[in-house]
């Protein structure tokens, strides 16, 4: 493991500010060179870096949905130690993805798109079932709809089967979300101190981010990185893609590591999609994807809802089908399997 350079802040991890990447740059270029880093290109052993949703809008207090966790400081406790991970693992990290939440006013889970029968939308972290919208409890607001190029009615029609959709798929219920990484907000940009940590590595090792937004179509959530919640609608017509392509390239690492926010909704779902893919199962690939447990945390609001026990019990499912759970500050030749094994042979 790396030392930490010398411009790591950890205490600025709650703060956000303007990245100087000339400076960054600079001492990227020293760092490489002091600590004989190589390219990234040149990686016997490649390991993929999946950060999901590590924004301002979740990890930064005082935004809109900061994952407190239960202690309160979950989110900002997890980008300090990721930035950490990255600085210190950064000779093994060859591809880093970013995923971006990526949203605008008028989607269905944000309270603009949904009126009672007196016209008053509902209040963030409200859960929407079928049967409330069946009751007529819950219904689109129909301007909303105009102002989304739909049919009213056909909205109406959508709404009772995504939510009849979502409780048959064993997903969450339809949940209100306060208003949250809106496209060209502050909220969506990543945490400045990661953004650092990512440009970081990107210069010390010749590396591109892999960035991938999602989550911009109106008519679903889209917690995976890797496919909507509802994946067509009821004319069978697609409520955004499947990212098969992020898949395919996942699987020529020979690890992937998962961290972000949040461990009960974008995490879980993410993690889900990507080990019940088929090609992960019928090639029994399963044990080259690592969690990072103290790198992510369940949403939290006391008083309102915990998802605590649900990301947990995620975790713990996912270790039972294969997965490696680890801890950032743990040598990665101390991981178990391939990665442990591989990194401390060649050590």
């Amino acid at each position: 493991m790396l030392p930490l350079p010398p411009h790591w802040k950890p205490d600025r991890v709650g703060e956000v500010w303007r990245v100087d990447y000339a400076a960054r740059f600079e001492d990227a270029e020293r760092w490489r060179a002091k600590q004989s880093i190589s390219p990234a290109a040149d990686d016997r052993f490649r390991v993929a870096l999946v950060v999901v949703d590590m924004q301002n809008t979740f990890c930064s207090p005082g935004f809109e949905l900061f994952v407190a966790g239960r202690s309160g400081t979950g989110a900002l406790d997890d980008s300090r130690r990721l930035c950490e991970f990255v600085y210190r693992n950064l000779g093994s990290l060859t591809q880093i993805v970013p995923t971006l939440d990526t949203h605008q006013a008028l989607q269905i889970f944000h309270r603009a798109l949904l009126v009672d029968a007196e016209g008053q939308h509902p209040e963030p972290y409200t859960l929407v079932t079928a049967d409330d919208v069946e009751a007529g409890r819950w219904r689109i607001n129909p301007l909303a709809a105009d102002g989304l190029g739909l049919d009213p009615d056909y909205a109406e029609e959508h709404l009772r089967y995504y939510t009849r959709t979502l409780e048959a798929g064993g997903k969450y219920n339809l949940t209100i979300w306060p208003f949250h990484a809106m496209l060209g907000g502050i909220g969506h940009a990543l945490v400045s101190a990661l953004e650092e940590a990512l440009f970081f590595h990107s210069i010390a090792r010749n590396a591109s981010l892999d960035f991938q937004p999602k989550g911009d179509h109106p008519l679903t959530e889209h917690y995976s990185m890797l496919g909507p919640e509802v994946a067509y609608d009821l004319e069978g017509e697609p409520l955004g893609k499947r990212n098969h392509p992020l898949i395919e390239r996942l699987l020529r690492y020979d690890a992937v590591v998962i961290a972000g926010e949040a461990k009960s909704h974008c995490v879980a779902w993410t993690i889900e999609d990507l080990l019940s893919d088929p090609n992960v199962q019928e090639r029994g690939l399963q044990e080259k994807v690592y969690l990072l447990e103290d790198c992510t945390s369940s949403v939290v609001v006391p008083g309102s809802v915990d998802y605590t026990d649900e990301g947990d019990a995620h975790f713990a499912r996912f270790a039972e089908s294969g997965a490696n759970v680890v801890r950032s500050d743990q040598p990665l030749e101390e991981w178990p399997g391939v990665v442990g094994e591989s990194l401390a042979a060649a050590g």
